[in-house]
């Protein structure tokens, strides 16, 4: 675990936002993005602007739930035709002793009263018996799902569950919300993007890990871009770049080399937070850059302070510009007491099995070796708790 007194660049101040209320805050700091319609195959991962309505009953017709025979009144039945799936009964009408052949979700044809299934049936010389009540193995029209029934509010994921939903509800298009466009901005002059850092330098882990989540969270990435340290630079690639959120790494803190504070305030930012008591990831924060432009999320160079601060910030703000209504976070149990810190919230990689989060080590700031191997972080609020809301980590 990691040590409560570690210090680096996660220190405190006396201005930190609770976590709680730094997470609500970024999910309050914009408005949704506006509307547009797309076809199917371009909704996946945002969100519905409008309520998704049953354009057709399901099942659109009275159609069989088994193999067997569609039968009319009391049997003896004599077989008449067959129905197949996706061609009309070759007779349109069954009186009572009548029955036709009939396949799983084929058209059932009127008068028909139950489907008897092959392994209860005995066909000889053209006619059938067995016992069946009425009724069975009928799906009827509209059972599942009445034309013009609300299915999904406005806010719902457009998972690809959904896709497949909408599909066969005849829809080839839906409405929703545009999903943001983020700009990662990766700062120091230590970084390096490939091979193995030479003494002094440090590999970029965000460049690689932030994409994944920024496209989890509602997002669209764009390749992410390097700049040395130093404000002009920094200043510059926050004002040549038309997007809605801005993510930059390595910049938040207050050493001689983070600038982002003094550039926002060059710029005019609004800053709606300015650091957050957690660890890790104390020095993060949100801004707004004029009004009307994109979100500013500064997160910290270390790699796992940064994903614990884009869980808190970036993560929240995105889902609320592509208009996702946040589910109730989840819950589990410590499998046994976990140290807290008196007035920090600590964020820590777990692993959850029926119920229970298992704390898997290796949660110092600068490494994300127990978050690759956690399914979530649980929040352990200031004083400690055994039962913990979690951060479910992107998959």
């Amino acid at each position: 675990m990691t040590a409560l007194d570690e210090r680096t660049n996660d220190e405190p101040t006396a201005t930190a936002m609770p976590w709680p209320q730094a997470r609500r805050t970024a999910g309050l700091a914009a408005e949704p993005l506006g509307p547009l319609t797309v076809p199917l195959k371009r909704a996946r991962g945002s969100a519905l602007a409008e309520p998704l309505f049953a354009g057709l009953a399901v099942p659109a017709f009275d159609t069989a739930a088994m193999d067997g025979y569609a039968v009319a009144g009391p049997g003896p039945w004599a077989v008449t035709g067959r129905a197949l799936a996706g061609h009309a009964a070759d007779v349109r009408d069954l009186a009572s002793g009548q029955a036709v052949e009939i396949a799983t979700g084929a058209q059932v044809p009127p008068g028909a009263s139950a489907v008897l299934p092959y392994e209860l049936a005995l066909r000889t010389d053209g006619l059938v018996t067995g016992a069946i009540g009425p009724g069975r193995h009928i799906r009827r029209r509209g059972e599942e799902c009445a034309e013009g029934t609300e299915v999904l509010p406005a806010g719902a994921t457009v998972t690809p569950t959904v896709l497949g939903f909408a599909a066969s509800l005849g829809c080839d298009a839906l409405t929703v919300h545009r999903r943001p466009r983020v700009t990662i901005v990766v700062t120091g002059d230590e970084v390096v993007r490939n091979g193995t850092p030479l003494p002094g330098q440090v590999r970029d882990a965000l460049g690689p890990l932030l994409p994944g989540l920024i496209d989890w969270a509602g997002g669209i990435a764009l390749p992410p871009t390097y700049v040395p340290d130093g404000r002009a630079p920094l200043a510059a690639s926050l004002t040549r770049t038309a997007v809605d959120v801005i993510a930059v790494c390595g910049a938040s803190s207050r050493g001689p080399a983070d600038h982002l504070r003094p550039v926002l305030r060059q710029l005019g930012a609004d800053i709606l937070v300015d650091g957050v008591a957690c660890r890790p990831g104390h020095p993060q924060l949100l801004a707004r850059l004029t009004p009307g432009g994109p979100l500013i999320v500064g997160l910290p160079g270390n790699p796992f302070a940064a994903l614990a601060a884009a869980l808190t910030l970036l993560a929240p703000a995105l889902g609320r510009l592509c208009g996702r209504t946040p589910p109730p976070p989840p819950r589990a149990v410590l499998v046994a007491p976990v140290p807290a810190h008196a007035a920090d919230t600590r964020l820590i990689p777990v692993t959850l099995a029926s119920g229970l989060a298992t704390p898997v080590g290796h949660d110092r700031p600068g490494l994300l070796r127990g978050a690759a191997a956690a399914t979530a972080l649980a929040v352990l609020p200031p004083g400690g708790a055994r039962d913990v809301e979690l951060l479910l980590l992107p998959g």
